[in-house]
């Protein structure tokens, strides 16, 4: 297919491609369906004005085409004034660099905005020259940074073998870690609790049932997701986004959209008392994973947190038979949930040589750190010493 490539578009909206176009190369039936690599995720997020150039999200998405204009492979990419919404936190280098007297933005990166899940950052059709496109579309986002002055190109939330081919290619790796459960074909909640230490599933049943006191919980998908079900949604999501970020990244008009074009794809959990919602988890269901993204309430209830995000999504993945539940960035505290320590890599090309010489060196330390913490991490999760639940997973 090597030579059947043309040419290289660059994309400033998702609607100058067609549905079907980008979806063929992002969500083929070659791999794993990936909720946040579709068109009509993407396309929600500058639709609705939350990844827009006045939010610090400029698309910049490049195509490559193959000799009849035909998408080969497709590369997400945003111009960034800021670093929020990312997940990959470069404070610390863009304060280093203003105060060498550069300027760190704008900046290029690679990612799904406001979604801290691995996933491919370059999209391949099957039937293509994939170690061609993949060198091609890198080569593309360099020349673009460069022609651009952007500081820096960042490809975050990469898979391990992505970050192994990118080292090859010169970029810089970063690695951090997140929590995830994994399903060992459990039969039902009770089969997972069977793999945890006495004392370990005992605390679990009590938060359970403290959380449960007086609640009634709802899973829904697809057309069971009314607009009414959005605006209880979005008034949890904004109390939460107010006190974690000071303003929340997506707006009412987001949820809509996504409820529209993807219901049969979302999840939301809802926490009832009586006839009105407290409290509700935000899902999105990939091939074989429950994506766990935001959650929210106006009532403080003991664990509620614990049982609308964590437990309710095991539940459903057990009952759909769904391999893992990822439950978003951070927090130490799934730890003792059974989620375990899972390794995360970004890829990163830096435009300055001494910044970049100086990145590479703290990298190098950052990684043996994060290696550090999962070694110890992994010997402390709830699990029985027996069991293989405790073995980390890159996926």
């Amino acid at each position: 297919m090597e030579d059947k490539r043309s040419n290289i578009r660059l994309l400033h909206s998702l609607a100058d491609i067609s549905p079907a176009e980008w979806d063929a190369v992002a969500n083929p039936n070659a791999y794993p369906y990936d909720p946040f690599l579709s068109w009509a995720f993407l396309d929600a997020l500058e639709t609705s004005a939350a990844a827009t150039p006045e939010t610090g999200w400029t698309p910049c998405h490049l195509v490559i085409d193959d000799a009849d204009g035909v998408a080969l492979g497709v590369m997400p990419l945003y111009a960034k004034t800021h670093s929020q919404g990312e997940f990959v936190f470069d404070y610390a280098w863009a304060d280093a660099y203003h105060r060498a007297g550069g300027d760190y933005y704008p900046k290029l990166l690679g990612a799904v905005p406001f979604t801290p899940v691995t996933g491919r950052r370059i999209l391949i059709r099957p039937d293509a020259d994939a170690a061609s496109v993949e060198q091609a579309l890198i080569n593309a986002a360099v020349e673009l940074a460069a022609q651009n002055d952007l500081s820096s190109l960042h490809l975050n939330f990469v898979t391990p073998e992505a970050s192994k081919r990118y080292e090859s290619l010169g970029l810089l790796i970063r690695t951090d870690q997140q929590f995830h459960w994994e399903n060992q074909d459990y039969a039902d909640f009770d089969g997972f609790l069977a793999q945890l230490s006495s004392a370990k599933r005992k605390n679990l049943r009590k938060e359970r049932k403290k959380a449960q006191d007086g609640l009634q919980f709802k899973h829904l998908t697809g057309t069971a997701i009314t607009e009414a079900h959005w605006d209880a949604f979005y008034h949890f999501y904004q109390d939460t986004s107010d006190r974690k970020w000071g303003s929340p990244y997506l707006n009412r008009e987001t949820f809509s959209i996504i409820g529209q074009r993807m219901a049969d794809q979302v999840l939301l959990i809802l926490a009832y008392d009586g006839d009105q919602p407290i409290a509700g988890a935000l899902n999105f269901i990939g091939s074989d994973t429950l994506y766990g993204r935001y959650w929210g309430a106006i009532e403080t209830r003991p664990m509620l947190h614990f049982e609308t995000c964590y437990y309710q999504a095991m539940d459903f993945a057990i009952k759909h038979g769904l391999k893992r539940v990822e439950a978003g960035a951070q927090g130490g505290h799934k730890l003792a949930r059974g989620y375990v320590p899972t390794t995360t890599y970004s890829a990163h090309w830096i435009a300055h040589a001494g910044l970049r010489h100086a990145i590479d060196q703290y990298l190098e330390n950052e990684r043996q750190a994060v290696d550090r913490e999962a070694d110890y991490l992994r010997r402390r999760t709830p699990f029985k010493a027996s069991t293989s639940a405790t073995d980390e997973t890159d996926e």
